[in-house]
This record gives C-alpha cells, structure tokens and sequence, in this order.
C-alpha cells in the first residue's frame, strides 16, 4: 500500500501518535471505490492507535485538482456539497470510529470552514509570498497540463490549487497538530507544497505518505465497468452488483487486492493464496475477497443476499429465495437477460395462458408446439417453479413485487417478463 514516504516518516510513527489526513472530493454524494485505498490507510492508522482526519474538501471541490485529469471540473454550489459531505461521513463511519471516546476517535472536517471567509488579499498575503511560481511551475500535474495534455490548458483556478491543499495542511498542523498527509500517488505534488508552506511558513517539519494508485493486471482502470463507477452507496451500485465486482476480478487482481481492501492478517492471506494457487478454478481468493469488502462496506445480510442471488442465476436457487429478493436486485441480477414489457390488461379476468403468453406476447418460444414439448420434459420454469401444464394459467397472483415473471427455459436461458 506504500508508494513514496518522506524520509522520517516512519520513524515519526514510531515515536508518538500522529495525528493524520487524507482528502476527499465531494464531487458526489458517495465514494467510490477508487476511494478505498485511502480509507483503508486512515483505518489501518486508527487502528494503530493513531489519530486519522478525513478532510472533505468543499472548498478545493469548488475549484478542482489538476492531477491526473485532462480537463477542468464542473464547480459546485455551497448546498450540494454540504449534502455530499453528510452522505460521505455516514460512509466513513463504516471505516472509522468519529463516535467513541477514545483519545484518537476520528474527525471529519471541511477546508470550506476555513477558507469561506479567507479574502483574495489575505490569502496572497499569508499563502501566495512563500511560494514562488518558479516552485509551482515544476510540478509534474502542471507541467502535463501545460504541455498540450489538455485542450483548454491550466486555468489560474486550477494553478491554485496546490496552494489551497497547502494551506490546509498549514491549517490542520497550526489547528490540530496534524503532521502527516496522505493520499494517492497523483497528490505527492500537492503534498509536497503543503509540506514546503509549512516549513517556510512557521518552521515546522511535517511529513508525507502516498499509496500507489490501484489498477488492473490488463491495465484498465480500476473501479470502473461499463455502467460507469462502482459506488460504496447501495442506490447507485446494488450490493448484488458490487459483491460481483470483487468476484469477477482476476487472480492476479484478487491476490493484490485482499492485501489492500481488507484486514485480514498477512498469514491467513499467505495461505489462502496458496490454497487458491492448488485449485484456482474454485477461486477462493475471490470469493473471500468479496465477503469480506461487502460486508465491510454494506452489512452480512447483503452479502447474504449477493450469495442467495448469485445462487438463482448460476446455481439451484428457490422459488422462495427469487421471492425474498428485493426489486432492486432482482433487475441487478437478471440485466443482461432478455426482458419483455407486457401490458398488464393480459392479465385481467381469468389471466393468460403461459404457452400464450411466452409464443404470442413475448417471444420465448418460436411455436407452442416447442414449448408443449419442453414444458413435458420438465425444461420450463416459472419463478424458478417447473411448469406442470403449458397452458397455466398465469394471474397477477404469479407476480414478483407484482410485476414481473421469470420465465426459464432449459437450464441456463432466462427471460423476464415486466408487467406493466
């Protein structure tokens, strides 16, 4: 999890508790996982027995960081990033202790507090005159941004932005005795300015830790599917989905990633990666990978659920377990199925027969002959229930959360029928 330290570092850790940050966007209204990394270093601190600040940035969020990005950010007014910040602690608190009365019990704070009332002119007093340009200019983000990276160069806005991270670092050590920045590998420039106004500033030395920034063995960018992000929030990524994330990563990704997204201790690491490497068909570094990131994020009855789902489309999954699921992860489940909007008028009176229902309003079937003959042999199924008669009737009495109907045919083919 160690990508560069500052020299004395460790040996700062070592000989007191250190109280330390790490900054977080408040672009959205829930982290990512490309969030994780960090969070996971501020957990391993508190549980070191130091004293970790999770710094959501609504200040620097209204203006946007030039690492890593190509163009510059939308800005965000003062209410959504107070709504971000909220929805961001409560995830936190999943991580980290802010309740307790230890003496090293989380804080969240805001950069916002401090710079909202901070005039142009004071900060180009107090912050601009320790730094020069000819510092800034050096940096590496700055420099990929001036040399033709982006379309729109580097606005002033985002020129500055080192030097409010700067600040907060400044802010935090006066404050709060903060003495360690962490981040993501992009932040070292960043960091290093804070670390620099420090020193120049009031004297005081401080120091600087980076994680490497977590990709995937083929290069592509960690945390990201087709669908966009993988979110810590259940309304954007279902536990179903993100539970499958984790299961459907590579060995190699799997033995990376359960070093770094959990904590479990390194000897039952060691052995289950040997126990993985006799038998990697059965992909256990996978499947402890996703227990122990879903329950952490979202709670052990959603990862049970994950596996009871998980169980209905690959395996023999109940009747009475299709019904338990919840509508949201039922449509997480079976998105990549072939779907059928019907009007729910066929339902009205007696209802539909299946066999009309599954050749004539959804084509399922290309005859009723077919489906008479697979529904004898067993091959058909309704709600995970085999069909006894192919001409059933179907009723809205039949309906999942009343509206949709799972239709199998032979053992891997699913259809989902939603009634509207």
């Amino acid at each position: 999890m160690l990508h560069t330290m500052m020299p004395g570092t460790e040996e700062l850790l070592q000989k007191e508790t250190v109280t330390a940050y790490l900054g977080i966007d408040p672009t959205a209204d829930s982290l990512h996982i490309g969030h994780l990394c960090g969070i996971m270093m501020l957990r391993h601190f508190q549980r070191c027995g130091h004293k970790p600040l999770a710094l959501v940035g609504g200040a620097t969020g209204m203006i946007g960081d030039p690492s890593g990005k190509s163009q510059e950010r939308n800005l965000l007014d003062e209410q959504t990033l107070r709504h971000n910040q909220e929805c961001i602690k409560k995830q936190l608190a999943k991580f980290l202790d802010f309740e307790s009365d230890i003496p090293n019990r989380a804080e969240l704070v805001n950069n916002y507090d401090w710079m909202k009332d901070f005039t142009f002119l004071d900060f180009a007093r107090e912050v601009g005159k320790h730094i020069t340009v000819n510092y800034m200019m050096a940096k590496e983000s700055v420099q990929k941004r001036l040399n033709g990276e982006a379309r729109d160069g580097l606005s002033f806005t985002e020129f500055t932005y080192q030097l409010l991270q700067g600040y907060d670092f400044l802010h935090l050590y006066e404050t709060k005795n903060c003495k360690l920045q962490m981040g993501g590998s992009d932040q070292w420039g960043n960091i290093t300015t804070g670390s620099e106004l420090v020193r120049r500033t009031n004297g005081g030395e401080v120091f600087a830790l980076t994680c490497p920034l977590i990709t995937k063995a083929d290069g592509g960018k960690f945390g990201k599917t087709e669908s966009g992000n993988v979110w810590l929030d259940a309304r954007y990524t279902s536990p179903y989905k993100f539970y499958q994330f984790w299961l459907n990563v590579s060995d190699t990704d799997a033995a990376k990633y359960i070093k770094i997204f959990t904590s479990l201790e390194k000897e039952e690491i060691d052995s289950l990666i040997a126990e993985h490497e006799q038998a990697p068909h059965l992909r256990i570094l996978q499947k402890r990978l996703a227990k122990e990131v879903t329950i952490m994020v979202h709670s052990v009855a959603d990862y049970e659920a994950s596996i009871e789902a998980s169980n209905i489309l690959f395996g023999g999954g109940t009747a009475e377990a299709l019904k338990n699921l919840d509508e949201q992860t039922l449509l997480s489940v079976f998105e990549g199925v072939p779907h059928f909007t019907i009007s729910r008028d066929v339902l009205q009176g007696k209802g539909i027969k299946a066999v009309d229902l599954c050749t004539e309003q959804a084509a399922i079937f290309p005859s009723k002959g077919e489906m008479r003959k697979l529904t004898q042999g067993g091959g058909v199924s309704i709600n995970k229930e085999k069909l006894a008669s192919f001409d059933r009737l179907i009723t809205p009495v039949d309906l999942l959360d009343d509206k949709y109907l799972l239709v199998q045919r032979g053992k891997k083919n699913y259809y989902l029928i939603t009634f509207a």
